[in-house]
């Protein structure tokens, strides 16, 4: 994803979503209910409506040695020791925080909450770690397709919801297997209206994609304080994503 935009002046952040990409953390998707599963959209074909929304799996870091990715973060300067051992650097959305920290929008306070908070959580009240919140699999039964028998069972996925308040932002946490390892990891995902993003051009509702189009969602102080209970939210999910958390708040406030 490109570099994001600092207007100190209005102090503002003017994040760039691509509407084209087919893979990738962000997606244009559609569903006309809330509970609704996502439908990705092919924006060049079919065009934008107001019943799409942006997916986009946010991050908070960047691995130092993943140095093309590292060319997007604006703070490739910071440094940081994940959980896993290796150097990060800020980017995405504690990026997003140190700017607003620095301009003084989110306060000593504000940070200080949430380090009090996460300290507060005990280890096995982590998502990752909640044994009522776990994938879901049936018993097996015989089932005959095209007479072939097969085993059959349905597998069950969790999925968390937040709404914040008046803002039509939503986390979806879900619940998926370790592509590398045994067991489970919790992904959240940041959604929003399509008419959230501000287009270059004309509206993006009703017409479709151009190629390699760009639009940009600003980051105001009207909804930092929703990043920042994202940021708050990542320290719930696993042990890792709690050590990251309270590193990158650390090294936030030290700059």
């Amino acid at each position: 994803m490109p570099k994001i935009i600092i207007n100190k002046n209005e102090k503002k952040l003017e994040v760039p979503i691509s509407l084209t990409a087919v893979s990738g953390k962000i997606r244009i998707k559609n569903r006309s209910i809330l509970n609704d599963y996502g439908i990705p959209v092919a924006a060049k074909r079919d065009g934008f409506k107001l019943s799409n929304y942006v997916e986009w799996q946010i991050g908070y870091d960047v691995v130092k040695k993943e140095t093309e990715k590292l060319k997007d973060s604006t703070l490739s300067e910071t440094s940081f020791i994940g959980a896993n051992g290796k150097e990060k650097s800020l980017y995405e959305l504690s990026e997003y925080v140190y700017y607003f920290y620095k301009w003084g929008i989110i306060t000593d306070a504000d940070l200080d909450e949430i380090t009090k908070y996460l300290n507060s959580i005990k280890t096995e009240d982590l998502i990752d770690n909640n044994s009522q919140i776990r994938i879901n699999r049936d018993e097996f039964v015989n089932k005959k397709i095209n007479d072939f028998d097969f085993l059959y069972t349905l597998v069950k996925y969790p999925l968390l919801v937040h709404s914040f308040g008046k803002y039509e932002i939503i986390t979806e946490i879900k619940i998926t297997e370790k592509q590398r390892a045994v067991g489970t990891m919790p992904m959240l995902y940041l959604c929003f209206p399509i008419t959230e993003l501000r287009a270059t051009s004309e509206p993006l509702v009703g017409r479709v994609a151009e190629t390699k189009e760009l639009a940009y969602f600003d980051i105001t102080k009207d909804n930092i304080n929703v990043l920042l209970e994202v940021l708050k939210m990542f320290g719930i999910l696993s042990e890792s994503h709690h050590h990251d958390v309270l590193q990158i708040i650390k090294t936030i406030k030290e700059q």
